[in-house]
C-alpha cells in the first residue's frame, strides 16, 4: 500500500538538505522529528525525508540508497530526491559520500571537499528538463563555494583532516575499479571517486540549490601497491568511524552557515532555458513549476 502523501504548505519545512551515504542512514542529533512521503513529478525518491531541527535550523535528511541500503547507485532516483528536497524548501545540499582516494596524501579516514566533478557514468537520468523544455545550466563550478568554505572550516574545527578541492570521478559502479582504471584515474589528477556524487550536483545545480560533498576517504582504491585492493569490509571498517566524524561536520556547519544565499546558485536558471516560455507544452510548465515558475510570464 502506498503511503499516504503529506500536503506541502507553501512555507519552507526545511532550510538544509542532508543526503546521507553509504553508513549514514539517520542523524539521531536531529530534534523534533518527523517523516514524510514527498510526491514528485519523477515518482518517488529513495525514502521518506526525516524532516528535524538541528541547531535551530530546520532540516531535511534523505538516505540516499533507502531504508537498509536496497539502492545501486544506478537503481536510485536522483531527479525525484533533489525535487523533493527542493520542495521542502532547501535552499543548500550538504552530501556525504563513502570515497576512494587517489591521492597518497588522502589517507582512509580523511574528508575531502571537491570543488570538481568528472562524470563518466552512462544513461542515467541526470536533468529535469527535456521533453519539450530546453536548459542548459553552467556547470563550469559545480559546487557552492561559500557553502564549501563553511564546511570545510566546520570539519576542522571538529578535529577532521580536511582536504579543501579536488576533483571527484563519478564512476558507474556497482563494481568498484579495475587496477588499471585505477591508475588511469590517477593520471588524470582526480582526487576520489565515487558512484553517486556528479549526478546529485547537477540536478541541485538544475534546481537552483547549493550544493556540497563531505566526501569521506575510506580506502585507496586499487592503485596503492603497499595496500590491499579495496573490499567492502575494509570500506565499512573505516566508514563507521568517519560517519561520527561527518554528523560533527554537519552540526558545525550548520552553525556557521548564513541564513541567508549570496551565491549565484539561487538564479543558476536565469539565462539557461533556451526554450520560449510559450513554446513550453503545459504539462512541463506544471511539473516543473517548482524550479523554473518564477522565470515564467505573470509569475
Amino acid at each position: 500500500m502506498e503511503p499516504k502523501m503529506k500536503r506541502v504548505s507553501r512555507r519552507p519545512q526545511a532550510m538544509i538538505g542532508v543526503i546521507g551515504g553509504s553508513g549514514l542512514y539517520q542523524m539521531e542529533i536531529l530534534k523534533d522529528v518527523q517523516e514524510v512521503a514527498v510526491a514528485t513529478p519523477f515518482g518517488s525518491p529513495s525514502g521518506k525525508l526525516i524532516l528535524g531541527v538541528l541547531e535551530g535550523i530546520p532540516v531535511a535528511f534523505l538516505a540516499r540508497h533507502g531504508a537498509g541500503h536496497r539502492l545501486l547507485p544506478s537503481e536510485i532516483n536522483y531527479r525525484a530526491n533533489i525535487y523533493a528536497l527542493k520542495k521542502m524548501g532547501v535552499g543548500r545540499i550538504l552530501s556525504v559520500s563513502a570515497v576512494g582516494s587517489m591521492k597518497e596524501g588522502i589517507a582512509p579516514g580523511h574528508v575531502v571537499i571537491p570543488d570538481q566533478f568528472y562524470d563518466m557514468t552512462r544513461g542515467r537520468e541526470g536533468s529535469f528538463f527535456g521533453r519539450g523544455l530546453v536548459a542548459h545550466v553552467s556547470m563550469a563550478d559545480p559546487v557552492c563555494s561559500e557553502t564549501a568554505s563553511v564546511v570545510a572550516e566546520a570539519g576542522e574545527s571538529v578535529g577532521a583532516t580536511v582536504h579543501r578541492g579536488g576533483a571527484y570521478l563519478c564512476m558507474e559502479g556497482p563494481q568498484f575499479s579495475t587496477r588499471a582504471e585505477s591508475r588511469v584515474h590517477r593520471e588524470w589528477g582526480m582526487s576520489v571517486i565515487g558512484m553517486t556524487n556528479a549526478t546529485e550536483a547537477k540536478l541541485a545545480r538544475e534546481a537552483e540549490v547549493c550544493y556540497v560533498t563531505i566526501a569521506l576517504a575510506t580506502d585507496y582504491d586499487c592503485w596503492h601497491v603497499s595496500e590491499n585492493a579495496v573490499t567492502v569490509e575494509a570500506v565499512l571498517d573505516v566508514l563507521q568511524k568517519s560517519v561520527s566524524m561527518s554528523k560533527a561536520i554537519i552540526q558545525a556547519a550548520i552553525q556557521r552557515l548564513p541564513p541567508i544565499r549570496r551565491c549565484a546558485c539561487q538564479t543558476a536558471l536565469r539565462n539557461a532555458m533556451v526554450t520560449p516560455p510559450a513554446s513550453i507544452p503545459q504539462k512541463i510548465q506544471r511539473d516543473l513549476s517548482l524550479l523554473i515558475g518564477k522565470y515564467l510570464p505573470g509569475k
